[in-house]
């Protein structure tokens, strides 16, 4: 998945209204701070090791980054130009299933 895509109209963040609210969030505590460095080092050396979790919504053409703010920002921050993932199905009846069929690349 291009990087470029995580942006606040393509794949949103779930937790937070803006991705510079995410960094924002991120840059005041320690803990955060720490985390995006040191995934920040850790991509640079050996690439993202583990995939982001998309969530696509059935009811919205919506995509959000279900698990791996961090490692979105961590990506953005580094200018990496592509990112792996999983995704799946936010169904309205409630229901989540992790996909084995292309990513609907039309909804971003």
């Amino acid at each position: 998945m291009p990087t470029s895509c995580i942006n606040d109209q393509q794949i949103r963040p779930t937790e937070y209204r803006k991705w510079r609210h995410a960094v924002r969030y991120f840059e005041q505590r320690d803990k955060d701070r720490r985390k995006v460095e040191e995934l920040k080092v850790s991509i640079a050396e050996r690439g993202l090791q583990v995939p982001i979790i998309l969530g696509v919504s059935d009811r919205y053409p919506d995509v959000y980054v279900a698990d791996g703010h961090h490692r979105a920002v961590a990506l953005m921050q580094l200018g990496v130009l592509t990112f792996p993932f999983h995704w799946y199905w936010i169904t309205s009846f409630g229901g989540v299933r992790m996909e084995r069929e292309p990513f609907p690349f039309h909804l971003l």
